[in-house]
């Protein structure tokens, strides 16, 4: 458990991290695609942190890989790779530094440790769950599979390594259905999340068995609350992730990704887009996109919110949290992880 008084005042003793306007405003290249959503004077707070951060990666010989839900301070400030679950596992397979920093959630860190294993993986704060991850065990992964025998197991990157090693092949939600309908048998499981599940279902030719797990942040979202969005703001596009109920994705122009709500964003550039799913999605992508008036209503996610400067500047400092997986784990979860790239690969995603 993380001493905050402790981590601030030990910091001290080794950065100068006062709020300074004058270094601000030196690094007012990297604050430009924050000002959307970031006033100078948090700038000013933020930026002896970024700066801070950055020399100790180039000291530790570290890459810092953060989810399209990371903060702009962070997402911005200080990321080498940026992107959705699919995207950053790709990339953590290809990075040659010594030291991976996570900006994200824990399921992520481990996919990375899974992808690296004699690199050294730290978490920024090992609280960072996922609700959706930790809805399933191996145990329910036996449970589906006695219930549906021969079924392949698909499942979910959010979810622990122990269940990535009882499943045979994971997906992202920018490659569920395409892993899906790859699937020789008739009949598929996927875990955790019953929305994905019944949305993929919902275009494809297999029978779709899944797990009723869920994401706090998506399953928030109803179509009545999109609707009435929509009536009052006339115009709107409204672009949803597929960890929502199948009626909210009804009621979106489109559904994709994190990455694909952002390109579909990019190509069609509508005059108002209402981004349905995490808040920091809108606020990382709004300066590239100007003439776009992002609205809201969004929902946070507590886990990713967990992860501060403050808290990456530690981990930088003392290499704490190192993430580590039993290599018998490890050993058949990448399997089930670099069959995913492989096959992602293949089909041209």
């Amino acid at each position: 458990m993380l001493d905050h008084l402790d981590m601030r005042s030990t910091l001290a003793e080794h950065y100068d991290l006062a709020p300074s306007l004058d270094l601000a405003e030196d690094m007012a290249a990297l604050y430009a695609p924050m000002k959307p959503s970031l006033t100078l004077p948090d700038w000013a707070m933020y930026a002896p942190y970024v700066a801070a951060i950055n020399r100790l990666k180039k000291e530790r010989n570290a890459v810092i890989l953060a989810h399209n839900y990371m903060t702009p301070e962070i997402f911005h400030g200080i990321s080498d790779v940026v992107g959705d679950s699919l995207a950053l596992a790709v990339k953590a397979k290809e990075v040659e530094a010594d030291v991976i920093v996570q900006c994200g959630v824990h399921f992520m860190a481990e996919t990375s440790k899974i992808l690296n294993p004699s690199k050294t993986v730290l978490m920024p704060d090992m609280n960072a769950g996922c609700s959706l991850a930790e809805s399933i065990t191996a145990d329910g992964i036996a449970e589906m599979r006695a219930k549906y025998p021969g079924a392949p197991v698909v499942s979910y990157v959010n979810t622990t390594a122990e269940v990535k090693a009882a499943s045979d092949i994971c997906c992202t939600s920018a490659n569920a259905l395409q892993i899906v309908e790859a699937m020789e048998s008739d009949t598929v499981i996927m875990t955790p999340d019953q929305y994905l599940a019944q949305n993929v279902a919902a275009q494809s030719s297999k029978k779709v068995v899944y797990w009723p797990g869920s994401c706090v942040v998506h399953e928030l979202y109803t179509a009545d609350e999109l609707n009435a969005y929509r009536d009052a703001n006339p115009g709107t596009k409204i672009v949803a992730h597929p960890e929502c109920k199948p009626d909210v994705v009804q009621a979106a122009d489109f559904t994709g990704s994190t990455t694909g709500m952002v390109d579909w964003v990019r190509q069609n550039r509508p005059e108002k887009v209402m981004l349905v799913t995490e808040c920091s999605m809108a606020a990382n992508v709004a300066e590239e996109l100007p003439e776009v008036e992002l609205t809201k209503p969004c929902n946070a996610c507590p886990y990713m919110k967990m992860i501060t400067l403050e808290k990456v500047l530690w981990s930088l400092h003392t290499m704490t949290e190192p993430v580590e997986v039993d290599p018998a784990i490890a050993e058949n979860a990448r399997v089930a992880v670099e069959r995913m790239i492989d096959l992602s690969r293949k089909l041209g995603l």
